[in-house]
């Protein structure tokens, strides 16, 4: 059985602060990003915070697609996990064209593949823990 995943870390600045407060519209972006990744999307859950900011995500049969965003600062958060043929590149040029990001930092981790090509969180905390660097 092939476990290998996709995960990207997405940092978009300089975002349109009124889109990033609007949880249906980030609701309805999100579902569409995904869409155009490929996935299937089977679930999402949204929550806006007073005075300001929404964390949501979308379940898809390859894994989930979410976002955490702060207005106030025109950032947003993205984490995007997937396996399967789904194209997380293209959901992330949606988001960012869409919420008018002026930079997108991206970071992606390979999972569930060979060790010298997955990052291993547990192994680097428990070498630090231990005194090792």
């Amino acid at each position: 059985m092939d476990t290998t995943a996709r995960h990207l870390l997405v940092e978009l600045f300089a975002c349109d602060a009124r889109l990033l407060d609007d949880a249906p519209a980030l609701q309805a972006l999100l579902r569409a990003a995904a869409e155009a990744a490929g996935a299937r999307v089977v679930a999402e859950v949204f929550h806006p915070f007073a005075p300001h900011g929404v964390t949501g995500v979308v379940v898809i049969e390859e894994s989930h697609l979410s976002i955490h965003t702060w207005p106030e600062l025109g950032y947003a958060a993205v984490d995007f996990y997937t396996c399967g043929e789904v194209r997380p590149e293209r959901a992330i040029e949606l988001l960012a064209a869409k919420l008018g990001a002026a930079r997108v930092e991206r970071l992606e981790v390979a999972r569930g593949g060979p060790a010298d090509h997955t990052l291993r969180v547990s192994e680097r905390l428990s070498a630090r823990s231990q005194g090792h660097s």
